[in-house]
């Protein structure tokens, strides 16, 4: 592909696709010119979603594609959706997740499996089942979605971070392996963006984007595409991010013990 900018021709499976970030990382390949499979449990947001984007534009082809992503059968179902259908898309954006903020005595069991089978099981047999149909075709473009908390190993983050750690260390290694086939894998690694996530009022919103603490959903995304269209192996948005990463790294454990003890058992985050 010459231009990198122009995604004309192309079709991105995306899952988590039909709201948040996912639906952003939509808006973008679209206005890039790409087609698009939105991947996501939720029915009716898929089809507000792709029905919003048709109205913006027109001329791309918009699939919808309902499934529970941390089933037993997540290849199997995502492969014969895309044979049925006669899809074969060469950029994938594993971005389906899930968030909690608890400590993990404290968490059902069936929460603690989500964790593992959509972070973990997913991404890792949909990574495998991309790179296997692209092998041979020498292109296509692996984004996968980390967060700045896989270096942050914090009182009842403890799923949420291990498993996006994972995510890390296993899309780094396979950008190595693949680099050798002519397909992209990059991870990226969000800090804040200005969502409802953490329930932050809008003005606060608005200065922690100012300042550059926080990344809108928007630029966050258009700016993770540039990187996985160059092929890069990671995005950390910001460079107070970057920074903050060292910063975090040499937290004592009597400033860990401050967020469990004014947050997690003061039941601040429940």
């Amino acid at each position: 592909m010459k231009n990198k900018e122009n995604l004309k021709g192309h079709l991105a499976l995306i899952t988590g696709g039909a709201g948040g970030i996912g639906l952003e990382f939509a808006k973008r390949l679209a206005e890039l010119g790409a087609s698009l499979i939105l991947a996501d449990i939720d029915a009716l947001r898929l089809e507000k979603a792709a029905h919003d984007l048709k109205k913006l534009y027109p001329d791309r082809s918009f699939h919808t594609f309902q499934i529970n992503l941390a089933c037993d059968e997540v290849v199997e179902l995502t492969d014969k959706f895309c044979r049925d259908n006669l899809l074969d898309p060469d950029i994938l954006i594993n971005n389906a997740g899930i968030f909690s903020f608890l400590p993990v005595e404290e968490t059902s069991v069936k929460k603690l499996e989500l964790f593992v089978d959509l972070h973990i099981r997913a991404v890792t047999l949909l990574s495998q089942w991309f790179v296997r149909r692209r092998k041979d075709k020498g292109s296509g473009y692996l984004l996968n979605m980390s967060s700045m908390s896989c270096w942050m190993p914090m009182p009842g983050l403890a799923m949420y971070a291990s498993t996006k750690s994972y995510i890390r260390v296993f899309s780094r290694a396979l950008h190595y392996e693949m680099k050798d086939y002519g397909i992209g894998v990059t991870v990226a690694c969000p800090g804040g963006i200005a969502t409802d996530l953490f329930g932050l009022p809008e003005k606060w919103k608005r200065f922690a984007v100012a300042i550059g603490v926080l990344d809108t959903p928007d630029g966050f995304a258009r700016k993770a595409v540039k990187r996985m269209l160059k092929k890069k192996k990671q995005y950390i948005n910001g460079l107070l991010n970057r920074f903050s990463i060292l910063f975090i790294g040499m937290l004592p454990t009597s400033a860990r013990m401050l967020v469990k003890t004014h947050l997690l058992d003061k039941g601040i985050t429940r």
